[in-house]
């Protein structure tokens, strides 16, 4: 008796199969195009357009600059990482009204009443060897110290975080808690 002989499997259109796998799966995958965070540039000036120079107090202005070894400076300072969004908080917010923070002035927000909102601007600044991790920690510190006083001013005002608010009233809170000058996201 002999040994019966197995069929061997037609494989002439595997390959076949396998490119139309991988053409399905590089049309149906989204490529993670969407990383970084979202900015949003200041607008090109029109040529037309006169530059108005405002003259900020001094006391409105906290700078904080990064240098070429990735330390922190606000003013001439050095700060960690981990102390600069509660130090940009108490910046902008100024609780005890101190000379040497930002001014306070009464701004009619339309639909809801009259706050006291900062004139506290934040100028980043950094050398050209700063690394973009550096960079971009730095931004995200800033912008978290802006959504916790928006967090907060939601909290006392409404009983609830900003992000569970209605809209109307998260464009209260927004003009109530600007984006800081000079920040631009």
């Amino acid at each position: 008796m002999g040994k019966k002989k197995t069929p061997a499997i037609n494989s002439s259109s595997t390959a076949d199969i396998a490119f139309l796998l991988l053409c399905y799966f590089l049309m149906t995958t989204t490529m993670g195009s969407q990383l970084g965070l979202a900015r949003r540039l200041p607008p090109i000036p029109d040529k037309d357009q006169k530059v108005d120079d405002q003259k900020v107090n001094r006391r409105n202005i906290i700078i904080v600059r990064i240098n070429a070894s990735d330390r922190i400076l606000v003013g001439s300072e050095p700060i960690d990482i981990s102390q600069l969004k509660d130090k940009i908080k108490e910046f902008l917010s100024n609780p005890e009204n101190d000379p040497t923070l930002p001014e306070k002035e009464e701004k009619e927000i339309e639909g809801y009443r009259t706050v006291m909102v900062s004139k506290g601007v934040i100028s980043l600044q950094n050398d050209r060897g700063t690394s973009y991790d550096a960079y971009i920690a730095v931004q995200n510190e800033l912008v978290k110290a802006i959504n916790e006083l928006r967090d907060e001013f939601s909290k006392a005002n409404f009983g609830k975080p900003y992000l569970r608010l209605p809209a109307e009233e998260r464009g209260w809170v927004k003009n109530a808690v600007p984006r800081a000058p000079g920040l631009h996201m």
